[in-house]
């Protein structure tokens, strides 16, 4: 089926719109919807925001903890969004009461996620102003802030955070991502908006859309049994179960993400507008289990749903920016720890 020229016209347009970082409403959800419950922060969903800061010398601020069952160990600042909250409120008061400092985001570092139940963001900041917090000041949420050189001995809380350190130094060095920060969209669920694209080996690239109610970019909701990342893998399923089993989905990272968090339960969502590769595998075999050669496809694997519709992306520039994309993957990482 081809799509109506205006309409294809309007869908690119719309992408390259989440490419410069910007998002919007989020009117239909397409999968999944019937296995979610509208997130409610502190009943469905968690999250957790954590701040990487650098003094001028390359040393990354921490704090003491103070909680019993890790008493007197090191972590980054980092703690859970409260009601009403937006994320970066809630890094900044982290920050605060762990540190003393006042801080600004610069950008989020990754975005880590094991179902919509725990999602973890990690801003990279700047101070601001402030004192940094001492033992004199000690209290529930810290025993004292410092910096540390990350050569000298320092009892961790986990060892999870010198892989974000890490991730700080090099954005620092070299940005692997434009400046992304949450976008003050409201969004009643944890969904993805996919951006989910086909290339072939002459520079062809086709993106995956839904026809109605109006031609749009598939939206799924994550389920509480898996990783918010497998929406993708539902849209597939559902749009050509055939091709599913001979194809990687692979999540690229996130353009930007919306979040709203004014009023509990119905703005508690987050809206991800993901980029994703569906690429076919190259290990084919016949009946007899055995290997035989792969032929690379000229095109997208068929659509099986009716609902479904590949439409070939036609505007140069949009085109030329989806393939550095998927080649140079220069977008905010989205990891799942499952």
């Amino acid at each position: 089926m081809s799509v109506p020229e205006s309409e294809r016209v309007q869908v690119e347009s719309h992408v390259e719109q989440l490419l410069s970082g910007l998002g919007s409403e989020v009117s239909v959800c397409d999968v999944g919807l019937e296995h979610n419950k509208p997130a409610t922060l502190k009943k469905t969903v968690s999250y957790i925001v954590c701040a990487v800061i650098f003094n001028d010398k390359d040393e990354v601020l921490m704090v003491q903890e103070a909680k019993q069952e890790c008493y007197k160990q090191w972590y980054l600042p980092a703690g859970r969004v409260e009601i009403g909250e937006s994320l970066e409120e809630a890094m900044k008061r982290e920050v605060k009461e762990e540190a003393g400092f006042d801080s600004e985001p610069i950008t989020l570092l990754l975005i880590q996620e094991q179902g919509p139940g725990w999602i973890r963001f990690i801003f990279l900041a700047k101070v601001t102003g402030g004192v940094l917090k001492t033992t004199s000041a000690a209290d529930i949420e810290s025993l004292q802030g410092s910096w540390w050189d990350r050569q000298s001995v320092l009892p961790l809380r986990g060892r999870d955070i010198l892989k974000l350190i890490d991730c700080g130094l090099k954005y620092r060095q070299d940005p692997g991502h434009s400046v992304t920060l949450p976008l003050d969209v409201s969004c009643r669920h944890v969904v993805m908006r996919l951006v989910l694209v086909f290339t072939n080996a002459d520079g062809q690239i086709w993106m995956l859309l839904v026809k109605a109610p109006a031609l749009h970019l598939p939206v799924a909701a994550a389920v509480k049994t898996h990783a918010v990342s497998w929406a993708c893998n539902m849209v597939v399923q559902e749009a050509m179960p055939s091709a599913y089993p001979q194809h990687d989905v692979n999540v690229l990272g996130a353009f930007s993400l919306q979040h709203n968090g004014r009023r509990h339960g119905q703005t508690d969502g987050i809206c991800f507008n993901t980029l994703v590769n569906l690429v076919p595998d190259q290990i084919t075999r016949n009946e007899d289990g055995e290997k035989v050669e792969w032929t690379a496809p000229t095109g997208p694997p068929p659509i099986e749903n009716p609902l479904y519709v590949w439409s070939e992306v036609k505007s140069p520039a949009l085109r030329d920016k989806l393939l550095d994309k998927t080649k140079n993957i220069s977008i905010l990482p989205v990891h799942s720890l499952y």
